[in-house]
């Protein structure tokens, strides 16, 4: 061990160890979950390290040793250099605001720093934590900007994974175009649809969702650093907040740029909340196509079995030979993940008083943790589930022959009045509509034979019915 001090006086650290004093305190104040926060939150943190080291370099706040010294340790941080990623050990669930994961990383740079200057880790001299390191910094301004940072950096990773899914839904909507079935509203018959159609109209609902996630995204781009403790830039050079972020967009490619008003984007965690409320959106949508999907696929004997999924492991350690849609029930539960963070996310942004949000350590987590868990489900739903969806044509026609829906098409011939007693006869018989039809001769007349002989043709409007492809 080692001794350090700190405001509150002397304690031991481990002396093997990279971090410090602040962060002991933090371990033993908060034995909470045993989560860390995520590499991409990590990455943030290190890079603006490096960032600002760099900009108070530019502006000779640090003198070249220090400033150098600093720059280095940061990039071992983002390599891992020595593991010292492994060294932000901090819960996710600590003190507000994420005082001590700051204080972390300012405590493992200064120890890298150090040491790479010929010093020893505790020693803290010449590079200080707090004074160099932290320099024109605050946990106020570095937490906020780490999350818009780490969201900027995972986002693109899951707009990819939505753009492949919503690609292999469009597939299947082309390859099950000419596929007519029975409709169903309520969970109960309805007018004919192709198969085609369910799916493109899933292929359109993830492609809005996905731009109204692209939007939220953009609001992050506003970043507080060189706010400092409340808004006003105290301690930071005039230049530092533009020249920050200037440094940050030219290693990111990110167009990130100072907040227009330091004080909101340190007081609000609003344009956060966005982004989790797009993946919340997001998240209710995929649960209603996994489900979707789980029914279609329903069976294969007792249940619709209209379509049939991959099978990627047995489904039971006791039925032999059962396949169960494992895929879009790992998509829902992923979701309501999803929900219950977003829920997180949006009692913490609530939470603020006055000048600072200081829950956002559960913010960082949650919305990272959503989006890294959305990317990586989305990818193996598409790839394991959806691209390898097949369709039974005999058994969706067959479903839209017996469909009493079939008498919809019939009112403006027959009259609402006429077609439903047609209706309330099918149900209560068995027989198809087309069977009662005939034994009343009403097949004689050409328009309505034409209507229950070729189903495809009520499933879209006259001017753009097509038979291309049917099958």
């Amino acid at each position: 061990m080692r001794i350090e001090t700190d405001s509150l006086g002397p304690k031991p650290v481990p002396a093997a160890a990279y971090y410090g004093v602040q962060t002991v305190r933090a371990l033993e104040n908060f034995p909470i979950s045993g989560r860390r926060f995520a590499p991409p939150i990590l990455r943030a943190l290190g890079l603006i390290k490096w960032a600002a080291a760099t900009s108070n370099l530019t502006l000779k706040q640090l003198d070249a040793r220090r400033g150098r010294a600093i720059r280095q340790a940061a990039e071992d941080l983002l390599a891992n250099r020595r593991g010292l990623q492994d060294q932000i050990v901090v819960d996710v669930y600590q003190a507000g605001a994420g005082t001590s994961l700051n204080m972390n990383v300012n405590e493992v740079l200064a120890n890298r720093a150090n040491e790479r200057l010929g010093g020893r880790r505790g020693a803290y001299r010449p590079v200080h934590p707090n004074d160099h390191v932290n320099m024109a910094q605050s946990t106020n301004d570095v937490i906020p900007a780490a999350i818009r940072l780490s969201a900027l950096m995972t986002l693109p990773d899951l707009l990819a994974a939505l753009d492949q899914l919503t690609a292999a839904l469009g597939r299947k909507a082309s390859a099950f175009d000419a596929i007519v079935k029975s409709g169903r509203t309520h969970l109960q018959d309805a007018v004919p649809v192709r198969l085609g159609q369910e799916f493109g109209g899933y292929a359109h609902v993830i492609a809005k969702q996905r731009r109204r996630l692209a939007a939220a995204r953009d609001g992050l781009l506003e970043l507080n650093l060189g706010a400092t403790a409340a808004g006003t830039g105290l301690n930071a050079h005039p230049r530092y907040r533009a020249t920050v972020a200037k440094v940050l967009a030219r290693r990111t490619r990110l167009p990130v740029r100072p907040a227009d008003d330091l004080f909101e984007v340190t007081q609000s965690l609003g344009d956060i909340v966005a982004v989790s409320s797009a993946l919340r959106g997001l998240a209710l949508e995929l649960t209603k196509i996994a489900n979707d999907l789980r029914l279609l696929s329903s069976g294969p004997r007792t249940g619709l079995a209209e379509i049939t999924l991959p099978a990627v492991q047995p489904g039971s350690s006791i039925m032999p030979g059962k396949v169960n849609p494992v895929m879009a029930e790992l998509l829902n539960q992923v979701c309501f993940q999803v929900i219950g963070c977003d829920t997180t996310v949006a009692y913490a942004a609530q939470a603020g008083q006055l000048e600072l949000n200081v829950m956002m350590p559960v913010v960082a987590h949650n919305l990272i943790f959503s989006t890294t868990i959305l990317t990586n489900a989305l990818r193996v739903f598409t790839t394991k589930c959806v691209a390898g969806i097949t369709a039974d044509a005999r058994r969706c026609r067959d479903y839209a022959d017996h469909s009493v829906g079939l008498a919809t098409a019939l009112n403006p011939s027959l009259g609402y009045g006429q077609a439903a007693a047609l209706v309330k006869e099918a149900v209560a018989t068995g027989r198809s509509i087309r069977e009662i039809m005939e034994q009343r001769g009403l097949m004689n007349d050409p328009r309505i034979a034409h209507l229950l002989d070729d189903p495809f043709a009520l499933t879209g409007p006259k001017r753009s019915r097509t038979r291309k492809g049917r099958a």
